[in-house]
């Protein structure tokens, strides 16, 4: 019997490996990643949406500024139109304790800060012992010592209208019914801040006014 040859059996290895169907394909390129698409350009003769504004920011209205009048003369004010008016106090006194009394006010007046200088004292009736010591040496002297301001100054009534003015004046209603009616109110007017009277109640408020 003749012998067929057989065909020769091929090892897998000896072949490779084996092709798969997805093998012979060819892998697709890949595609390339779109970047972001320009902008559509506007129509002309379509106007884009219009976006509402913010509200104007409003501005306080102009203070209106008073036109001055026609020029004149200023009215003037209260304070410049008031006259200063001094404290008035008083101390009831006898005729005979009146000078005692004024001597104790302006001690109180020193012991409570004011200068010597501060104070004036006037008597409508007999002079203060040391008033009568300075006039024995003449008026020059006593009223240089008026003038220079370094002391306590007392004065008769009859000439106390060359005093100047003090921020205090004591008066001592020691006398002279007659001399009180002018003496009291040229007083009131050489004080600068206070008037302190020292006698009758009654006789000083029928010259300067009840209330006193």
């Amino acid at each position: 019997m003749p012998l067929i040859p057989e065909e020769p059996q091929i090892h897998e290895s000896a072949q490779g490996p084996r092709a798969t169907p997805a093998s012979g394909r060819v892998a697709p390129t890949p595609r390339p990643v779109p970047g972001p698409r320009p902008a559509a350009p506007s129509r002309p003769g379509r106007p884009g949406p219009l976006r509402p504004t913010a509200p104007a920011q409003r501005t306080p209205r102009d203070v209106a500024v008073a036109k001055p009048g026609p020029s004149g003369p200023a009215a003037p004010s209260t304070s410049e139109t008031a006259v200063a008016t001094p404290q008035i106090q008083l101390v009831p006194a006898s005729a005979e304790g009146a000078l005692d009394a004024a001597e104790e006010a302006v001690d109180l007046l020193l012991e409570s800060g004011r200068t010597p200088g501060d104070v004036l004292v006037i008597t409508t009736g007999e002079p203060h012992p040391w008033a009568a010591h300075e006039l024995s040496f003449g008026e020059a002297p006593y009223w240089a010592q008026h003038d220079a301001r370094d002391d306590v100054f007392y004065t008769d009534a009859a000439v106390a209208g060359r005093a100047a003015s003090r921020p205090v004046v004591v008066v001592a209603v020691n006398g002279g019914p007659d001399v009180v009616a002018t003496a009291l109110p040229l007083a009131l007017g050489r004080a600068g801040a206070l008037l302190i009277v020292c006698g009758d109640p009654q006789q000083i408020n029928s010259v300067l006014g009840a209330g006193v």
